[in-house]
């Protein structure tokens, strides 16, 4: 089961890695998905051995179409955010960003994709900035997985808010581990911050539970 696990976390982050205005939604997830996979390819080795290395590519990849501001204060939500200062939100930010990036990383390294489906953007989403883009990865096994990224218009571009990965929300499932780590930490959002990468390992767990239901 845990290789299915780095598998669903592996699609979840095949995210489009160069943006441009005139792209559609689905333009930016089908031209990029196969980029973000190439450059994988081309430096898996490398960035088994050097961690540092390979958060930095990694990073480089996905910070230009990644609102990772967005995805941060949503799953920390204005419940706590009203409460926290400027710089615990930026810690909280960056400490996100920076385990996201190291966490779905690692599954990428032992992933190898297949074929990638990406479908045109629907019309599930209610606002005219935001889209909804499937998309279908085949592995070299046969087996076949599904994500749906919500994608957001920021002054004309589009970025990736949320993905869910086989029937699994990741911004709905992040959100619900804060509120339990600030209830554990009572309250204390610096501790929380200081465990996040406890709070990661854990939502792997849910997320593995919930597959095998």
């Amino acid at each position: 089961m845990r290789p299915l696990i780095n598998a669903l976390f592996a699609v979840g982050l095949l995210l489009p890695a160069l943006a441009f205005a005139s792209a559609t939604p689905q333009q930016v997830v089908e031209d990029t998905s196969h980029k973000v996979m190439d450059v994988l390819d081309a430096n898996r080795e490398t960035y088994r051995n050097d961690v540092e290395a390979f958060t930095q590519g990694l990073n480089e990849v996905l910070e230009p179409v990644v609102d990772f501001d967005g995805i941060a204060r949503s799953v920390m939500t204005v419940r706590y955010s009203r409460g926290a200062t400027d710089e615990q939100m930026q810690r909280f930010i960056e400490t996100f960003k920076r385990s996201m990036v190291q966490f779905y990383g690692n599954a990428l390294l032992d992933f190898k994709s297949g074929e990638i489906t990406v479908l045109p953007a629907n019309n599930r989403e209610p606002r005219p900035d935001r889209a909804s883009v499937d998309m279908q990865v085949k592995a070299n096994d046969g087996q076949v997985y599904t994500a749906t990224y919500t994608m957001t218009d920021i002054n004309g571009q589009w970025k990736v808010r949320n993905v869910i990965v086989e029937g699994i929300n990741i911004g709905l499932l992040f959100r619900d581990q804060f509120a339990q780590a600030m209830k554990t930490h009572n309250n204390d959002l610096n501790a929380v911050i200081d465990n996040w990468g406890s709070v990661v390992a854990k939502s792997r767990d849910v997320a593995s539970q919930e597959v095998q239901q």
